[in-house]
């Protein structure tokens, strides 16, 4: 692959890590456990508690794998699966529009999962090391 291809691959990669990061974050440390799951369980999320829980680890912990390279086309379906979830609990209802709770961001990260399913993670990621290393 060419080096622009490759930076491109990662500068990618960090950017949708680092917006996951940040939402899982949130839901841990800024809103909280309980604020997420009180608004999971206002949207009737079945399970909001666990379902509180679990999206803030898929955001934190999938951000981080995402930003490594690592499990990547795994944590891309499991990401993407979050977003549609996302989209269908609590955004698609409100249109297109973030500022409207709208879909969009889910969406933009939910189709940067589905590459990250169809394409990798690219040559400068941990996935490819072991993938040279197993060869």
């Amino acid at each position: 692959m060419s080096t622009i291809k490759e930076i491109s691959f990662l500068l990618a990669r960090i950017l949708l890590g680092v917006i996951l990061i940040a939402h899982g974050w949130d839901k841990f440390a800024i809103t909280g456990l309980e604020g997420v799951t009180g608004f999971f369980g206002s949207l009737g999320i079945p399970a909001a508690g666990f379902a509180a829980i679990l999206a803030a680890l898929i955001e934190l912990v999938g951000g981080i794998l995402i930003i490594l390279g690592a499990f990547t086309r795994i944590v891309g379906a499991i990401v993407a699966l979050d977003m549609l979830l996302a989209a269908l609990f609590a955004h698609v209802s409100s249109g297109i529009f973030v500022s409207n709770n709208g879909w969009e961001l889910v969406g933009a990260i939910g189709a940067g999962a589905l590459l990250l399913i169809a394409a990798g993670a690219g040559a400068w990621s941990i996935d490819a090391a072991l993938a040279k290393r197993k060869a």
